[in-house]
């Protein structure tokens, strides 16, 4: 007995489709034709499915239509399309299908006669069923869901501080609200008073530029971090470092404070996140897995407790309990620059060169873009419903979101709609600190000669219009930012400005990109 050669169901199924049509087809070279009656079934089908909301008018000739749009209201619109074949309507010299979408014609009969509304019709006639069935230009248009903006005020300068002798990299608020210090790159910590912006303070004892600070709500400790590789902790009571955390093998960009836990964490150009106790300055974990410089983090009560941000364009969530990563972002294709964590909303923010994207708390989805484009993003911070944007640094405020940026711009976004309602710009304060080159200027005084060295600001003021770092205070009622001129500059709300003298101009956007 012969072995029979075990064959597919696709071989066998492919054969017997090949018999039938040996079989039955008398033409090869010929598909078989379409039945009209299966042609008709799907097509009638295929109309229900796309105009289910839509009520089939009575039966109109196109000459009955015709007369009918004209005796319509001036408000009322008739469009008709070409479609294909539908045995509902028959057209004597029917060589033409049309589809009428408008307001209920109102013929003169009986029937119709106390019939009034805003109701949609179809018409359709038989024609040939060769031509193309544009449902897209019948479709009902949707208003847009995008939300719209509440009106804010502009922003204004109202106060300039002079002081630091280098760009000022970073600042923070006092709880109490009476204060705020800024770190610099001439090495120094500055206390200023936040009524009258005057001078209280200045701490030494790092020898690079302060890149962070963090001032703790539960203790009198004040961080600080720098590109020295070090973290110290300064007890605003003695003034004086008490402590200090080492174990960064590069400069240290970012810190953080636990809100419910004494821990700190920093991250810095070693790829690593490290957290601190801070009574024994023991480090209790050391979160790798970046593959490049960590230069934001923030901490939450809840899980996730750490999210960090890296130039490696990522984004992670981490189990503070076992030190492991729970969920990494990729959603941002160049490096992340900054992130803030909204004080109220379970969301956060985050800036990039590419955009600047909200996500949503704990489970990290992605909600929508908030900028596009917007030059080179290094800092982020939140108010509760202002969003104000500066091409380094990002901040929310209560009602609000701002943005600033390395060529001194500061944008100011509603938080909820993601409507960019101003633009500032930031003016540069022009400085005679000695830098690269000097000139002698000669003179006589008491008839003897005297040579005088003139120091002069090398380049354009538009190279020292970066902001570096910002942030509101307590209240949401004052923004202060800290730029490259060596300045800190402090904005408040034009109280003259009302909605007719600074109306809003919003147009929602036509789609909501996604990435």
């Amino acid at each position: 007995m012969e072995s029979i050669e075990p064959q597919s169901l696709k071989k066998l199924c492919l054969k017997s489709l090949k018999k039938s049509r040996d079989l039955f087809s008398t033409i090869h070279s010929q598909l078989a034709p379409l039945d009209p009656e299966s042609k008709r079934i799907r097509m009638s089908h295929k109309i229900s499915v796309e105009y289910e909301g839509i009520k089939v008018g009575s039966e109109i000739v196109p000459g009955q239509v015709n007369s009918a749009a004209v005796e319509a209201s001036g408000s009322s619109t008739v469009l008709a399309i070409s479609g294909p074949g539908d045995s509902r309507v028959s057209q004597k010299g029917g060589a033409q299908n049309a589809l009428v979408v408008g307001p209920s014609l109102q013929p003169k009969t009986q029937n119709d006669a106390g019939v009034s509304g805003k109701s949609t019709s179809v018409i359709t006639a038989s024609g040939s069923s060769e031509r193309n069935f544009l449902t897209s230009a019948i479709m009902e248009r949707i208003p847009s869901k995008w939300p719209r903006p509440v009106w804010h005020p502009p922003w204004k300068n109202y106060r300039v501080i002079s002081g630091h002798l280098g760009w000022v990299r970073s600042i923070a608020f006092d709880p109490s609200n009476t204060w705020f210090g800024t770190g610099s790159a001439d090495r120094t910590i500055k206390i200023w008073d936040v009524g009258s912006g005057r001078l209280k303070l200045t701490l030494t004892g790092h020898i690079e530029q302060v890149r962070g600070l963090a001032i703790s709500q539960r203790h009198t400790y004040m961080f600080s971090a720098g590109d020295d590789k070090q973290v110290k902790c300064w007890d605003l009571e003695q003034n004086k470092v008490v402590r200090s955390y080492h174990g960064h093998l590069s400069g240290v960009y970012c810190l953080a404070l636990h809100p419910t836990i004494d821990l700190l964490l920093t991250g810095g150009r070693d790829s690593v996140c490290r957290v601190w106790d801070i009574r024994t300055k023991v480090q209790a974990f050391a979160l790798s897995g970046h593959d490049n410089t960590v230069c934001s983090v923030f901490t939450r009560p809840t899980d996730p407790q750490v999210v960090t941000g890296s130039h490696d364009s990522t984004i992670k969530f981490w189990d503070l309990r076992y030190g492991k990563t729970m969920l990494t972002l990729t959603h941002h294709k160049k490096s992340v620059r900054a992130m803030a964590l909204h004080p109220t909303e379970h969301c956060f923010a985050s800036a990039s060169a590419d955009n600047i994207k909200k996500f949503s708390l704990p489970k990290g989805e992605f909600l929508h873009n908030m900028l596009r484009n917007i030059y080179f993003l290094t800092r982020l911070c939140i108010q509760k419903k202002l969003a104000v944007w500066d091409i380094c640094q990002v901040l929310y405020s209560f009602v609000q979101n701002t943005v600033l940026g390395d060529n001194g711009s500061l944008w100011f976004w509603d938080w909820k709609s993601g409507h960019n309602f101003q633009q500032a710009q930031t003016i540069v304060q022009p400085g005679m600190f000695p830098t690269t080159f000097s000139d002698r200027f000669g003179s006589v005084r008491n008839g003897k000669e005297v040579y005088t060295d003139i120091y002069f600001a090398p380049g354009s003021l538009d190279s020292e219009a970066g902001i570096y770092a910002l942030s509101y205070d307590l209240t949401g009622s004052r923004l202060v930012t800290c730029e490259a001129d060596k300045t800190i500059k402090m904005w408040k709300e034009d109280e003259d400005a009302t909605p007719e003298t600074h109306p809003l101009n919003f147009k929602p956007p036509k789609d909501i990109r996604r990435f």
